[in-house]
């Protein structure tokens, strides 16, 4: 295989089908895949498990995707509202797989969930739920709202993630109710208000979180992340 092997997390929840009301699947929208293949990566989705070092031995890249609400005491906190979707076992294998990747500067794109368990992994802190005084929009509660609502970001002029956008200012979606409010030791590249809406690691680490679903948009920059991503997995399988 030529291809940089792209690994992507999936997600373990309990979902309606035929089997009954509670069926234990792993989930990821495909349109994740899609946009890794569409840049000549292989991805490979990867369940749960207890070896970061094994599994992380077959990766050229790692997709950090979204899911549900990360525990607060792994950033020193207790729950202060509901916890949306929660999953323990999620939760120690992807800050895990976070730490593993900064040992080995393996690429990686932290998309939502993503993005702030890269910032919790380098010892950063979170919002536990948006409030208006936070400064960044409310997230709509009608699903078609949800998809089709855009909030106007900046990014940081000097950044990498505004070299791989090709672009300062642009529209992103907001599905999310959590955020990161302080990104550790990575680099806040973007906020709205107090939220951290992108965030970026040491020129050595070619990593890249945004709070955003790149995936889920159709406008063409967004595409720019997926293949700065198998373009950095592609350096790292040469190396």
């Amino acid at each position: 295989m030529t291809r940089p092997v792209i690994g992507l997390t999936a997600y373990r929840r309990s979902l309606v089908t035929p089997l009954g009301d509670q069926t234990d699947l792993y989930t990821l929208d495909p349109a994740t895949t899609n946009c890794v293949q569409a840049e000549g990566g292989q991805p490979l989705i990867i369940p749960h498990g207890d070896d970061p070092i094994g599994l992380l031995d077959l990766l050229d890249g790692l997709v950090l995707t979204g899911g549900g609400d990360l525990d607060p005491q792994h950033y020193g906190e207790s729950a202060a509202v509901t916890l949306e979707d929660p999953n323990a076992g999620a939760d120690l294998w992807e800050l895990a797989l976070a730490r593993e990747a900064a040992v080995r500067t393996l690429p990686v794109l932290g998309i939502c969930r993503g993005m702030q368990t890269l910032a919790v992994a380098s010892g950063g802190t979170m919002l536990q739920d948006l409030e208006e005084h936070h400064g960044h929009p409310l997230i709509p509660k009608n699903p078609q709202a949800l998809m089709e609502s855009r909030h106007p970001i900046e990014l940081a002029a000097q950044s990498r993630i505004a070299e791989v956008m090709g672009t300062t200012t642009f529209p992103v979606n907001s599905i999310h109710h959590q955020a990161v409010l302080d990104a550790g030791t990575l680099t806040a590249t973007a906020r709205i208000g107090v939220v951290i809406e992108a965030l970026e690691g040491p020129a050595e680490w070619p990593i890249i979180g945004v709070q955003w679903h790149p995936e889920k948009m159709h406008e063409p920059e967004q595409q720019a992340l997926f293949r700065d991503l198998v373009a950095a997995a592609q350096r790292y399988r040469n190396r």
